[in-house]
C-alpha cells in the first residue's frame, strides 16, 4: 500500500529542485525516461505540471446538467499525464509495459517521453521544443499537423506557459543539489 505522503503533490510545483528533493525517486525516473526517449527532463516535467499539477489521480472536470448537476467527465484522461484510455492502451501495447499505471509517476513520465519521441518522429518537432510538443500532446499528432490549435487562443497561451515553465525548469536544474 502506498502512503498518502508519497501520493501528495510536491509543495512547490514551479521549482524542479524542490520537486526532486521532496520526491526522491522522481529524478531517477525522469532521467531514465530522458535516456530512453531523448526528451529532456525539463520538457517532460513542464508537460506533466500543466496536465496534472503533479496530482497522481487528476481527472478532467465533469459536464454539468442545468449548469450545476455533475454529469459525465469531459474525457477519459487520467493521472499525472492526463492520458486518454485509447492512447494509454497504445502505449502499453507498443512498449510492452503491461503493468503500467497512469497514476504512477514512473509510468507517466515514461509515457510523456514515449509520446514526445513519436511526435518528433512523425512531425519533426524537436524534443527540446516544449511549445510545439505540448500543442501536439494536447491536440494529438494529426490535430497538430492539421493546425487545429490555430483557432484556440487559450491553448496557444497554455503552450506558451508550458514553454516558459520548461525554460525555468531547465535553468533550475543547473543549480539543483
Amino acid at each position: 500500500m502506498v502512503s498518502s505522503c508519497q501520493r501528495k503533490a510536491p509543495s512547490q510545483i514551479n521549482n524542479i529542485c524542490t520537486i526532486f528533493s521532496e520526491k526522491k525517486k522522481w529524478h531517477k525516473h525522469a532521467k531514465k525516461s530522458t535516456e530512453k526517449w531523448g526528451t529532456p527532463i525539463h520538457v517532460q516535467m513542464a508537460i506533466l505540471q500543466q496536465e496534472s499539477a503533479f496530482i497522481y489521480d487528476a481527472k478532467p472536470g465533469r459536464k454539468k446538467i442545468l449548469g450545476f448537476i455533475p454529469w459525465k467527465r469531459k474525457s477519459s484522461a487520467y493521472g499525472y499525464a492526463q492520458v486518454l484510455d485509447g492512447t494509454w492502451k497504445q502505449y502499453i501495447k507498443e512498449t510492452k509495459n503491461n503493468g503500467a499505471d497512469r497514476d504512477s509517476f514512473k509510468d507517466s513520465i515514461d509515457f510523456v517521453g514515449w509520446y514526445t519521441y513519436h511526435t518528433h518522429k512523425q512531425t519533426k518537432v524537436s524534443k527540446w521544443d516544449a511549445y510545439n510538443q505540448y500543442l501536439a500532446y494536447h491536440e494529438g499528432r494529426s490535430g497538430f499537423n492539421n493546425k487545429s490549435y490555430k483557432h484556440k487562443k487559450w491553448l496557444i497561451a497554455v503552450a506558451q506557459k508550458v514553454a516558459r515553465n520548461a525554460k525555468q525548469y531547465a535553468s533550475q536544474l543547473k543549480t539543483c543539489k
